[in-house]
């Protein structure tokens, strides 16, 4: 077999011991990979790259496709962005695969039935980090959903239940709120379960669905989520199977794929030779599948599986009566390595069959044949006074357009607010054209009245033109409006 080209960063933290180890099992097991290895995370960081990547590394990962990724440190304070994050969204790595399964009773959970895979959004929503300071006491973070975004990780969802023998896909967002961004999200999902009729499915509001995995994780098969929700649920999910040191994780684009441990770098356990690498094994195992060496991935699987069964377990996972011997991380990997060839006995053994085909998804295109029309703006003013009297000041100058309403927060504050509303210096006053009126609102008005605020000496922080879309409006009511 010729050998695969992958790119591996060790990492900070335990990355370093858990990468070595996972590697050693990789070759023990006959993986045919042709390693490049470039540096990542905290010393690129402090060298002043604020990416936590240096340019030239980029190559090595757009030349392989493939990036096995140890754990990283991003340092506090000092504009670092999250190294992740970046990695995710610079090579359009849009799903994140985790798979849950329980390994009872050698792994203490509630659940010995758990086995759901977590299919998470992966570069748009909250994580698209977009976070501005709009006076001195309210801060912003733009939550960003695309019909694009969300049709590509639904469909991957279905795709991934189909191609592993998977019944139901359950989709969890917050869309009784946020009923654009989210309402988006299981629209978007609901067009695509049609495509699936031989694959179950159903929505669940996050936070019971947060809490249903939690109490009851053996009712999901297949869940999918906006990116910060599912990261939220995955961390819920791992410590219910028993550990996030199990925890492994595959980030799949249209180009490339990543694969990492669920985990942290987890510096206080650094240097000290106890780390679990169960993690980035598992994620090894999936960047096994995805490259088409089916065989190896049985077999290293089987063989970590027989290991937990036998006993061989790291400090995160060891119980008194349940394992025979508490390891480090080489002795682990070492008795992985002596059970290449055996399957376990107890636990359901693995098998990736040697014709499974890579999930693909087509590409999609922008929505397109839209009306878009303007029909007033949004602007936020930074105002200290009452409601009532930023209400005068803006009539004053809002002709052409009318102002319509006052919100702070989301909730109406005028016209005809309530008196026991508590509001901050953050107005969102917004102006529309009269119902009346023959002509829709146009770029110069609302420049015009952007003007003319600022003339009046008001604090202007932004504003938001207000379209609507084939005649429905593309923004939301104000709450009590």
């Amino acid at each position: 077999m010729a050998k695969t080209p992958i790119t591996v960063a060790h990492g900070d933290g335990i990355g370093p011991e858990i990468m070595a180890a996972t590697l050693q099992m990789l070759d023990a097991a006959g993986a045919q990979l042709e390693i490049e290895t470039i540096e990542i995370g905290e010393q690129v960081y402090l060298r002043g790259v604020t990416a936590g990547i240096e340019d030239k590394d980029w190559a090595s990962i757009r030349r392989t496709g493939v990036f096995l990724k140890a754990p990283i440190t991003t340092p506090f304070g000092g504009g670092y962005k999250s190294l992740n994050v970046t990695t995710r969204k610079t090579l359009g790595l849009f799903a994140n695969v985790r798979p849950y399964m329980a390994y009872s009773p050698f792994v203490k959970t509630h659940f010995p039935k758990m086995d759901m895979v977590i299919v998470r959004e992966n570069e748009e929503d909250l994580y698209a980090g977009i976070e501005y300071q709009h006076t001195p006491d309210v801060m912003e973070c733009l939550k960003l959903i695309s019909r694009q975004g969300c049709e590509r990780i639904s469909r991957y969802a279905f795709e991934y239940a189909r191609a592993n023998g998977r019944k139901k896909v359950t989709c969890m967002i917050k869309d009784n709120i946020m009923k654009m961004t989210d309402g988006l999200f299981y629209k978007v999902f609901a067009e695509i379960a049609k495509d699936y009729p031989d694959i179950e499915n159903d929505r669940m509001i996050i936070d019971i669905g947060t809490a249903k995995i939690a109490a009851d994780p053996e009712r999901f098969d297949v869940v999918v989520a906006p990116n910060l929700y599912g990261d939220i649920i995955s961390d819920v999910a791992a410590e219910v199977m028993g550990s996030v040191g199990l925890g492994g994780s595959a980030n799949i684009g249209m180009k490339q794929a990543m694969f990492e441990a669920v985990h942290g770098s987890a510096p206080d356990i650094a240097g000290k030779g106890i780390a679990n690498p169960s993690g980035l094994l598992l994620g090894a195992i999936m960047m096994l599948v995805h490259i088409g060496q089916n065989d190896v991935a049985t077999k290293l699987h089987n063989a970590w599986l027989k290991t937990l069964e036998d006993g061989i377990h790291t400090g995160d996972i060891y119980k008194e009566g349940v394992s025979t011997k508490r390891v480090g991380t080489k002795e682990f990997s070492d008795a992985v390595i002596a059970r290449l060839g055996q399957v376990p006995t107890k636990l359901p053994a693995m098998n990736y069959p040697s014709d499974a085909k890579r999930i693909t998804i087509p590409d999609v295109k922008p929505t397109t044949g839209v009306k878009k029309e303007l029909v007033g703006m949004d602007v936020y003013i930074d105002w200290n006074g009452t409601p009532d009297e930023l209400a005068a000041k803006l009539n004053a100058v809002a002709a052409p357009l009318n102002l319509t309403m006052i919100s702070c927060r989301g909730l109406k504050l005028w016209p005809n607010g309530q008196p026991e509303s508590s509001y901050l210096s953050h107005m969102a006053n917004r102006f529309l054209k009269s119902a009346d009126a023959k002509t829709l609102a146009s770029t110069a008005e609302t420049m015009g009245l952007l003007q003319r605020i600022n003339e009046a000496g008001l604090n202007v922080i932004k504003m938001e033109n207000l379209f609507t879309y084939d005649g429905v409006k593309g923004f939301t009511a104000g709450q009590g409006e």
